[in-house]
């Protein structure tokens, strides 16, 4: 029976091309348009394939013969035929090395909140925001984004001046869709009547982009889809802490990495983004993924990559377990793997942290991260410190968990675990914008590798939240100014500032935040001035 329909399906083919008169149809000189795997079912349905009984007895049994023969070769490789967009072309080797063939190019990106001013001669990254402009501008063929939530303007927050940076890469993202015809499309979390997300109707009425939304509350009854990924042409890639919001680019503090001219890499996050594509479409998480989005890069076989001079190996993690295919490495798994493989530090800087889980009905106890860091710590005598965020929103309960982990330093001889708050400056008027003015980022560097991810530290997002990591290792230890050296000047440069301050108690934490309110005074004219410029 299956040879029978395949063999239909070859018949019809040849009769949509072909009248009976022999004539051409109108099929053939057809304008023939990309289509991506989930429209597959729909275009063919819709071409009108005569039936078997409307074609004739025109095929004869040499004729049957040799479609047999066509079905026989050529079946397997259309069957994957939708999917080669997803393999890793530009990779090859062994299942024991795999090296990257691209010439690519790796940056950090950071977002610096208006009023965060560091010394003349402190390192700053590009800008998120420039960052996400030329991305846009770059697209050829299409725009792929998973993401939390959309107030990309100042109508969806707060009318404030801050929100021209976002409101212009939102504009930037409608003309590529209306009047240069790239394809968009959006995996986000469920709307709700706190994210709306308007942004996205509108995209998905000017500017001709599909949009999919994923309801983690029936997929695991919790949780939500808190990755924050760019995909341009599945060639050039963002991956870090900035939410689809203008307060991302002005007033938040974000780090993450952009990857260029690296489809080794961006062909497998491709196939995270096809992990959401997928469960948007069919609401529901399988019982198997299919081999299109499995991957053989992992912790275990990491992808060998030059880029500038210096080389990595590297590989993408993805949370929860059940989002990941098969050979994806679990993104607690890497950041278990990075703590484990330091041999002199581990720098952390998150903007949440506590051995918990904090969104289920019932707060739980979840030590994975905090007992790994505390037998690092005894037990190699790897020196740790962590950067933890503080603003209005942070769990009080956070800095009894800090200051326990803390304490284990001098407990015995060269055990150092140190802990600071980093605290964004505010005033009035920032205060008037709702969640922000805090450190947002989510990375961690050792003296062997770089961990960029998009999840806080909280054991929720491990469990039913949807995160993702990029790790690279250095291949060699000659690398000044490789991406896991330019992340930890960045940690030092943010513990060493101004607005690093000592972990106390919550009182303390209290009058630290008042200390900070009185310093923005004196970056109100900055604000203006680069506001209004």
């Amino acid at each position: 029976w299956y040879l029978y329909f395949k063999t239909l399906e070859v018949e019809m083919v040849a009769t949509k091309l072909y009248d009976k008169s022999g004539k051409k149809t109108v099929a053939e000189n057809a304008k023939l348009e990309t289509v991506s795997v989930d429209d597959d079912y729909d275009t063919w349905d819709q071409t009108g394939f005569m039936l078997r009984s409307d074609i004739g007895d025109h095929l004869t049994h040499s004729n049957i013969i040799l479609i047999l023969i066509v079905l026989v070769v050529l079946l397997p490789l259309l069957d994957h035929a939708e999917h080669k967009h997803l393999s890793n072309s530009s990779i090859y080797g062994n299942e024991s090395e795999y090296i990257c063939k691209d010439s690519c190019r790796i940056s950090l990106v950071e977002s610096i909140p208006i009023g965060v001013i560091y010394d003349n001669n402190s390192v700053v990254h590009r800008s998120t925001y420039s960052t996400w402009i030329e991305l846009i501008q770059s697209a050829q063929y299409t725009i792929e984004i998973a993401s939390l939530y959309w107030t990309m303007t100042r109508q969806d927050v707060y009318p404030d001046d801050s929100a021209r940076e976002g409101e212009d890469v939102f504009e930037a993202l409608v003309s590529a869709g209306r009047d240069r015809n790239i394809m968009i499309k959006v995996a986000q979390n469920a709307p709700s009547q706190l994210s709306p997300n308007f942004d996205t109707e509108y995209l998905s009425k000017k500017a001709n982009a599909e949009v999919r939304s994923l309801n983690f509350a029936a997929f695991f009854g919790g949780g939500v889809l808190h990755t924050k990924l760019w995909l341009i042409d599945r060639t050039h890639v963002y991956v870090g802490s900035a939410n689809m919001d203008w307060r991302s680019l002005t007033q938040v503090k974000e780090l993450g990495v952009l990857i260029q001219n690296c489809t080794c890499l961006a062909n497998d996050f491709a196939k995270i983004f096809e992990v959401y594509w997928q469960l948007g479409k069919d609401g529901r998480v399988p019982a198997s993924w299919p081999d299109s989005v499995s991957t053989k890069i992992n912790i275990n076989n990491p992808v060998n990559l030059t880029t500038e001079g210096n080389n990595y190996r590297g590989f993408i993690t993805s949370s929860p377990a059940s989002l990941s295919p098969k050979g994806r490495s679990n993104d607690i798994d890497g950041i278990l793997d990075c703590i484990e493989k330091a041999e002199k530090f581990i720098y952390i800087s998150v903007m949440d942290y506590a051995p918990l889980t904090v969104y289920s009905p019932k707060v739980k106890y979840w030590p994975v991260i905090d007992n790994a860091l505390r037998s690092t710590a005894i037990d190699r005598r790897i020196r740790i410190r962590l950067l933890i965020s503080w603003w209005k929103h942070s769990r009080k309960s956070e800095d009894n968990f800090l200051a326990s982990l803390m304490d284990l330093t001098n407990s015995y001889k060269n055990v150092r675990i140190e802990i600071r708050r980093f605290v964004v400056p505010t005033n009035e008027e920032f205060d008037k914008i709702p969640f922000g003015r805090v450190n947002h980022n989510k990375y961690m560097v050792t003296d062997s590798a770089a961990y960029i991810g998009t999840s806080n530290w909280y054991g929720d997002y491990f469990i039913d939240t949807a995160g993702i990591g990029l790790i690279l290792e250095d291949a060699d230890h000659k690398n000044n100014e490789s991406i896991r050296q330019q992340l930890e000047d960045v940690f030092l440069r943010d513990w060493n500032s101004p607005y690093s301050y000592p972990l106390n108690t919550t009182p303390a934490a209290n009058r630290i935040r008042s200390a900070v309110k009185n310093k923005m005074n004196y970056f109100l004219p900055y604000y203006h001035h680069h506001i209004h410029a």
